[in-house]
């Protein structure tokens, strides 16, 4: 039987939040001398910013909440989603090595960086060469320590989702850990969110971003779901205006624009055929790997001569060739169709372009994805 009062650090369940004036009225009108705000307005004109945020954002959640499919008590706000990353490191692992979280890499960096902030032990139990959840070897991993278990779906850097009865078996399994999946990328993919299985998993919390479908990334806006308990001890321990009052008012904007959101990815997703099919003409690529994100993982024949030429023609991509599973491989957002056609000409202008290989076209799950092995 799950219970998030043993996963947590005791001194959590003791900690007295702290108290804000929005706190201790949540009204909209009166005359406010609470909070030591500047009563004359703002210094900018371009709005008045002179009181603080709400800092539990509930406009947001009460819109957000039927999009999702979940209850406004199910959702934590965070400055990214690295926040929430954070805020489940502290609030469960005790530093010094006492307790650990578990990875899979290739997998987003955050994860390792926040638990060796936090002097937290990291377990890496590797994917398989075809990115997916090596079981058996997760669960020989787990020890009564593991607090946290990552699971990034669909996957950064690899692009693919992970197997749901991979992430199944683990949330069986893990009864007394935490299993995060990481969802920054759901839109993009074939498969309904995982916080459909909020109410039957306790242990299970799921991520996502507004910087990616919702192309609200310079907003730092990330969400966070999971089990009302677990959502009450991360605004317990969040800082207590954690978004920013212009955030949230852009973030209510977007949030009556599913549609047009939906028609973004949708065009995105169209790109990232074409972009595939264009990219394997091309004699440098060796394997383009099945993507249900926005970004392609692709490996070329010489990654570190094909990333420098691309930076010296101002064309940024990610090289990822030095990142576990991922040898000789860059990573390469799905850009306008004019940003991907400017990305094509300059490849095939690389000089010094060795003979094309014969070399297959993805690995893992490509059967059921024919835009990406369509002409191998």
């Amino acid at each position: 039987m799950f219970s998030l009062t043993n996963l947590l650090r005791p001194h959590i369940l003791s900690l007295t939040p702290y108290s804000s004036a929005r706190d201790e009225y949540t009204g909209k009108e009166g005359i406010f001398l609470d909070a030591n705000e500047n009563p004359l307005g703002s210094t900018t004109t371009q709005g008045d910013y002179n009181r603080y945020p709400d800092p539990h954002q509930g406009a947001i959640k009460h819109r957000l909440a039927p999009i999702k499919g979940v209850r406004p008590e199910q959702i934590f706000l965070g400055n990214g989603s690295d926040e929430p990353i954070d805020l489940l490191v502290r609030a469960t692992c005790t530093p010094g090595g006492q307790d650990s979280i578990l990875i899979m890499p290739p997998t987003y960096g955050m994860y390792e960086v926040s638990a060796a902030v936090n002097d937290v032990n990291i377990i890496k139990v590797p994917l398989t060469p075809d990115f997916q959840v090596d079981t058996e070897a997760v669960l020989a991993a787990i020890t009564d320590r593991t607090k946290l278990i990552w699971l990034c779906s669909p996957n950064n850097p690899s692009g693919n989702l992970l197997q749901a009865d991979a992430i199944r078996t683990i949330l069986n399994a893990a009864s007394q850990s935490l299993v995060i999946v990481d969802e920054a990328y759901i839109d993009f993919a074939p498969t309904p969110s995982w916080t459909g299985e909020l109410d039957n998993y306790p242990n299970l919390v799921v991520l996502q971003t507004f910087s990616k479908a919702w192309g609200l990334a310079a907003l730092r806006l990330g969400m966070c779901f999971a089990s009302e308990e677990l959502i009450g001890v991360l605004n317990k321990i969040k800082p207590p205006y954690n978004i920013s009052a212009p955030t949230q008012a852009l973030a209510l904007d977007a949030l009556l624009h599913e549609e047009e959101k939906n028609q973004m990815v949708a065009q995105i997703m169209a790109e990232r055929q074409q972009l595939a099919e264009k990219l394997r003409s091309l004699p440098t690529v060796q394997v383009i790997h099945p993507s249900d994100a926005n970004f392609l993982l692709v490996q070329f024949a010489d990654a570190n001569a094909t990333f420098a030429y691309l930076i010296d023609q101002q064309v940024i991509v990610r090289d990822r060739s030095k990142v576990k599973l991922c040898d000789g491989c860059l990573r390469i957002s799905v850009g306008t169709t004019t940003e991907n056609e400017s990305l094509i000409a300059v490849l095939r202008q690389m000089p010094d372009a060795p003979l094309p290989t014969d070399l297959p076209i993805g690995t893992g799950d490509e059967a059921t994805r024919p835009e990406l092995v369509s002409n191998a």
